[in-house]
């Protein structure tokens, strides 16, 4: 059975501190006693750690050894209009798991009123869920969850490996779409939009700006199965040869 990793805020002199609700779970629901082992990482290496001793809600590991691992197949970024929060939340938690290498809420036209605004006082929630569903996904880094962002500035800048999910008949597939050449390095960028998709005017901005339009099939997707479909697609087949 593979070890349960937890995220630390840094290694120190072969020492690093795990606190607040982690460091309650792991002594509360896990029962960790001294000298028990378990992963953790400073968001850049993995690390093979002891307990060294617990005290109130804090717990004190000894590194013991660096960790090798494998790195994902492809780094993916997720653009996601926003939607109710608990939908959106789903969609987090889930491309945590995928393996998503930063996620931006963005709004557009068709989201509804307010959203943005009570976005930007949830993101300290939603670096918590993609926390806990990282150490659940035993990943060795966080995904980034970015301040919203409006439509323009979300699709401005480079569109190499950019995609966006359209519902509009001529879209070819996912799959279809990607490059022959791939590699590991590759910066994917994938687009979702809300309920009701895109406007005639941000899909053709869309286009002008270098992103392709893609279909993940002939049924309307809610915006979070979109962007876990999206997702799961190009980390699956990234690698494999075209």
């Amino acid at each position: 059975m593979a070890r349960r990793r937890f995220f630390v805020d840094g290694v120190s002199e072969s020492r690093a501190w795990l606190a607040g609700d982690d460091a309650r779970h792991l002594r509360q629901a896990l029962r960790a006693e001294v000298g028990q082992r378990y992963e953790i990482s400073d968001n850049r290496s993995v690390y093979l750690a002891e307990i060294e001793s617990l005290a109130g809600d804090r717990v004190l590991f000894r590194v013991l050894e660096e960790l090798a691992f494998a790195p994902p197949a492809v780094r993916l970024r997720l653009l996601l209009a926003l939607v109710k929060f608990d939908r959106f939340e789903d969609a987090l938690e889930k491309a945590t798991e995928l393996g998503v290498e930063s996620v931006l809420p963005v709004r557009s036209e068709r989201c509804e009123k307010g959203l943005e605004k009570a976005a930007a006082k949830r993101l300290d929630r939603w670096r918590k869920i993609v926390r806990e569903s990282s150490q659940q996904a035993r990943r060795a880094r966080l995904p980034e969850v970015l301040p919203p962002a409006a439509f323009e500035a979300a699709i401005a800048g480079p569109a190499l490996c950019s995609y966006f999910c359209d519902e509009e008949p001529g879209a070819p597939p996912l799959a279809a779409a990607l490059p022959a050449r791939r590699a590991r390095e590759d910066l994917v960028s994938i687009l979702v939009g809300p309920e009701g998709g895109w406007t005639a005017a941000e899909r053709a901005r869309a286009l002008q700006t270098g992103w392709t339009p893609v279909s993940l099939g002939p049924n309307i997707l809610r915006a979070e199965t979109a962007a876990i479909a999206a997702l799961a697609v190009v980390a699956s087949l990234w690698l494999r040869p075209a």
